[in-house]
């Protein structure tokens, strides 16, 4: 394969073509084809699909996070990103703090079980190794007794004392392990907070059942399938700030035995390959009727689930109101 070939391959599967994803429809698409995206650019580069491009329709002078305020652009693809958390069709992670991190309602349940608490209803412990502070400890037992809350109120019941940041800082160490969520944003009052278990059950329940190693080697298999091919090194670095490199290197090694990845020279250079991709190009390999079920073993295993949510998801769609995610 040429760098060309892989170049154009990336830019029709991450909606860079011109057309963009401007609809709901289209943007439960996109991110069920991608698996995960971050909304805007993330710096340093990484790769990996943006939510504003594939609005957008192009990767050229997008918005970052610190401009996307003064990008009418941004905000709209952020409005559109909001109606998807809401129809539950991806859900929002905190991966990189100033960055929002998408996943897809199929690949949510392993990323909940690589990064996620396995007694989500038992209120956490504010231990040295747990890494939940006092102030998070009494967030959470608030947000589960009174959620959804917004975060004024939150921060109105905690006390006079709690500072703004020192909350942020208290919800952001729930958010990381997937404790809580953000479920709505209303002008006057801003963000409102639930507990995951309450606003995705489902997920919640299913990723809890999901061991670490099983869900890595799911997440691999879809980021290769999302890129088309990459270099091990670059898989690693995407994964990085979730677990160590030696766990992802054990999950590649897994997915080649079980023949779920192969190799393919491009430019010279030696590259991870997903079977999706090998298809694209009619050459013989793992089956892949489509891009989710090409994610690895694990997803195909819980795919009937999966589908069984998809379905209960789409059912229950109702008309979006106007909102942002900040």
């Amino acid at each position: 394969m040429l760098e060309q070939q892989l170049h154009e391959l990336r830019r029709e599967k991450w909606l860079l073509d011109g057309q963009g994803a401007r609809t709901l429809d289209t943007a439960r698409s996109f991110i069920s084809s991608v698996g995960f995206c971050t909304l805007y650019p993330q710096k340093p580069p990484l790769l990996a699909p943006t939510f504003v491009g594939a609005y957008i329709g192009s990767d050229e002078k997008l918005p970052t996070a610190q401009k996307a305020f003064a990008d009418p652009r941004a905000k709209e693809a952020k409005h559109l990103m909001v109606c998807l958390l809401r129809d539950k069709a991806a859900f929002e992670t905190l991966v990189y703090p100033e960055n929002n991190f998408l996943v897809s309602a199929a690949v949510f349940p392993f990323f909940y079980g690589l990064v996620g608490d396995r007694n989500p209803r038992q209120a956490p412990v504010a231990t040295t190794r747990s890494g939940y502070s006092p102030l998070a400890i009494d967030s959470f037992r608030l947000i589960q007794k009174h959620g959804p809350i917004s975060k004024q109120r939150l921060q109105e019941s905690l006390g006079k004392a709690i500072t703004e940041a020192a909350l942020d800082r208290a919800l952001g160490e729930l958010w990381a392990k997937l404790r809580i969520t953000r479920v709505n944003y209303k002008q006057d009052e801003g963000v409102f907070w639930d507990v995951l278990f309450r606003w995705a059950p489902d997920a919640v329940r299913e990723g809890m059942h999901v061991s670490v190693a099983e869900s890595l080697t799911a997440l691999v298999s879809k980021y290769v399938d999302c890129v088309c091919a990459v270099p091990q090194e670059e898989v690693e670095n995407f994964f990085s700030p979730l677990i160590g490199r030696a766990r992802v290197r054990e999950a590649i090694n897994a997915l080649q035995t079980g023949r779920e990845l192969g190799f393919v020279h491009v430019g010279g250079k030696v590259m991870l390959e997903s079977g999706a991709a090998r298809a694209t190009r009619n050459v013989p390999g793992p089956d892949s009727n489509s891009a989710s079920e090409s994610t690895a073993l694990a997803i195909r295993r819980h795919k009937p689930l999966v589908e069984r949510r998809a379905r209960s998801s789409k059912s229950s769609q109702r008309p979006q109101r106007e909102g942002e995610g900040q």
